[in-house]
């Protein structure tokens, strides 16, 4: 950028001055001893076999030079542990309805390959199948959710799937796992029947979905599971309301536990856009699908409140993020793209609104883990780098299993082009040791925003802070400069008597703990 000596032009200086100036946005928060708990499950993951997200991702295999944990490489998964990954969802997505889980058990050598006929039409070799999977959330520390067939399977190979991972007696299923070196059950909790059935699940209405649903999930079977099977049916694809009214209201209320939601943040759905070399006014558009989410959880809710007004069946986002077109060079079917503070920005304010909406939404699920889409990593041989979105992630996880503390405020403005967007977004919580934190984000592209915050129902002595911020919104961690954008502290800020006034730079990721 050209610099300008503001002082040879006074008036520039003045008109420059007033237009970067934000009028101060005052935000109350209530200690609100009746607000629901933010489910850590907000913070999952969703790993798909889609592109390098599995096989070089992930897995690596145990023969590789990379160093690794029963053929996962171990530098990923210090990454994932580090995050606290609660949920880790698997196979897919659009996969998850061609998958045959009967193909990935049992020696190497006799498992047949599979043609990934979603993803690039790739040939892979079911070496990584339910054991692999299931070993890896534990050593993760993560709960599982496994994603069925139903397109293309049958209520028997799903039965028999919950047989094999959760009996612990005598049946065929339980010994299958026996004779392929499993005694003990994993116990699986959280199951998908299906995914995107209005789509690549099969292009179904929501009505037969519905009676399929209800098919399925009355022979779901408990087996030795003591918290009993979580049933999650696939929901709606973004605003379609009317697939939930349906879901709502022709399951029973026995027979589900969860309803889906898949809603991802673009340029436009035509033309994605590049994922580094964007202009605002793609930016600005892609803000303006991430922060759809509210309007989406909001409509969504009032829906199940109608049918379930004791919120008894929770919302399950379990796919989100950013999708923009494929690095070039790529194979288009595999969805690889960097991750830039745009996609910070996209982290952030979801995040936010999920924990804000923590009385219906109940798990989230970014896609994906590594190599695809908004991946929290991206792997080249050896090499791993974490993006800007793994760092959000990482400074939002004070958030997981804390109580959640309402905000009230006047979100001031991002305008561009005659359209405006909420600049500033917030969520706050306090942990069971009655630490709290609070998250802030400003999105806008130019400007700072001055907030202050009312805390004067707290006993609070301070607040240390983090910032994730770069010197533009394009910026991205390479192989080659890795740890171009990290957190740094984070000063700006001043607390007295119950108020916390801080200033947010533009496009900016701050977290506060309290002292």
């Amino acid at each position: 950028m050209k610099k300008i000596n503001l002082f040879r032009f006074p008036l520039l200086f003045l008109v420059l001055s007033f237009s970067t100036l934000q009028a101060q946005t005052s935000v109350v928060i209530s200690n609100d001893v009746d607000a629901p708990v933010i489910n850590r499950n907000i913070y999952g993951h969703f790993a798909e076999h889609l592109g390098r997200c599995i096989y070089g991702g992930l897995y690596v295999g145990e023969d590789s030079e990379i160093p690794n944990t029963d053929g996962v490489r171990n530098d990923l998964i210090e990454a994932l542990k580090n995050l606290q990954i609660p949920i880790l969802r698997w196979p897919g997505g659009c996969f998850a309805d061609t998958y045959h889980w009967k193909d990935g058990i049992g020696p190497q050598e006799d498992r047949p390959t599979i043609v990934n006929q979603w993803w690039g039409g790739v040939t892979e070799d079911n070496s990584f199948g339910t054991h692999n999977f299931l070993n890896l959330c534990e050593v993760l520390g993560a709960e599982p959710y496994l994603a069925a067939n139903i397109g293309s399977g049958t209520v028997q190979e799903f039965a028999d799937w919950i047989q094999y991972v959760n009996h612990s007696g005598e049946s065929p299923m339980a010994n299958l796992r026996r004779e392929y070196g499993r005694e003990k059950p994993w116990g699986v909790k959280y199951w998908g029947v299906g995914n995107e059935m209005w789509g690549c699940g099969g292009n179904m209405t929501p009505e037969y979905y519905a009676n399929l649903y209800r098919q399925y999930a009355t022979f779901m079977t408990n087996w030795d599971n003591e918290t009993g099977l979580y049933r999650i049916a696939s929901g709606a694809n973004v605003d379609d309301y009317h697939w939930t009214e349906v879901i709502m209201r022709d399951v029973p209320h026995h027979l589900i536990e969860g309803v889906a939601l898949h809603s991802y943040s673009f340029v436009e759905w035509g033309d994605k856009g590049d994922a580094v070399d964007f202009n605002e006014a793609q930016y600005f558009s892609t803000m303006q699908t991430a922060l759809k989410m509210e309007e989406l959880v909001t409509k969504h809710s009032e829906i199940m409140d109608k049918y379930d007004p004791k919120g008894e069946i929770e919302l399950i986002v379990d796919e989100w993020g950013g999708w923009y077109d494929v690095q070039e060079g790529t194979n288009p079917g595999f969805l690889y793209q960097q991750n830039t503070m745009r996609d910070a920005m996209i982290a952030g304010v979801s995040l936010n609104i999920f924990n804000n909406h923590s009385k219906r939404v109940k798990m989230a699920n970014l896609a994906q883990t590594v190599n695809v889409l908004q991946a929290v990593a991206l792997t080249d041989g050896a090499k791993m780098i974490l993006t800007p979105t793994y760092h959000v992630m990482e400074m939002y996880k004070v958030h997981q299993d804390a109580q959640l503390l309402p905000v009230e405020f006047d979100a001031p403005e991002y305008t561009f082009e005659g359209e405006s967007l909420p600049a500033v977004s917030i969520s706050a919580s306090k942990d069971s040791i009655g630490v709290l934190h609070i998250s802030a984000v400003n999105i806008d592209a130019e400007n700072e925003n001055e907030v202050e915050f009312d805390l004067s129902g707290f006993d609070l002595d301070g607040f240390n802070a983090e910032i994730l911020v770069s010197e533009t919104l394009q910026d991205h961690n390479t192989f080659d400069d890795p740890e171009k954008i990290t957190p740094s502290e984070f000063k700006d800020f001043k607390f007295k008597k119950g108020r916390l006034k801080m200033t947010l730079p533009p496009f900016s990721v701050v977290v506060l703990e309290s002292k």
